[in-house]
């Protein structure tokens, strides 16, 4: 099988249905933005994290896989009854990794800036993609008027940026690196 299929040279791509749509479309984009955020996992997956952090970014990997094929397919091409294809528990998972990670951590007295060890730093741009994300999803379903077929797509993707932000404080605190604060002077 070849990569290169010359179907997109005229700046459309196929949908998992089959029906062709602009490379910009917002499907498309929301598609991009996942696969982006999978891609800058894979980025902090690159650097020197614990076993159980890693394990759970690569389950959000396959999450995320799981996410961009459902996006990927519009809702006419749908089974009645499809979901993401994330089990509910899912959320719990990450959930439960959050407050782990909370309770290893010292208290928050500040905002924190992105930055610190180099995981951090790459975590906190994987968080921000994945924000990013979000707020395609939730632009896609405004656009289709359907919140509640979208609902634990946006639910994973907000309760994963709690993830990354507290797993980019683990991070730091694991290379004895100090989260940078911000106090809200310019003086900094």
């Amino acid at each position: 099988m070849r990569i290169y299929t010359r179907t997109g040279d005229t700046g459309r791509t196929s949908l998992l249905g089959g029906e062709r749509v602009r490379k910009d479309h917002e499907r498309i984009e929301a598609c991009g933005d996942v696969d982006e955020l999978n891609a800058w996992l894979g980025v902090v997956l690159g650097q020197d994290l614990d076993g159980s952090m890693a394990e759970e970014l690569h389950r959000v990997q396959s999450d995320l896989f799981h996410m961009g094929a459902w996006l990927s397919t519009t809702p006419g091409n749908r089974e009645p009854a499809t979901s993401p294809g994330i089990p509910e528990t899912r959320i719990e998972d990450l959930e439960k990794a959050i407050d782990h990670l909370d309770s290893q951590l010292p208290p928050l007295t500040a905002f924190v800036l992105p930055g610190g060890s180099d995981a951090a730093a790459w975590t906190h741009v994987a968080r921000s993609v994945c924000r990013r994300a979000e707020r395609r999803v939730v632009q896609l379903a405004q656009l289709e008027q359907n919140d509640d077929a979208y609902g634990p797509i946006i639910q994973h993707l907000n309760r994963l940026s709690d993830y990354l932000f507290m797993a980019a404080r683990h991070c730091n605190q694991r290379q004895g690196v100090r989260d940078v604060e911000w106090h809200g002077g310019s003086d900094q």
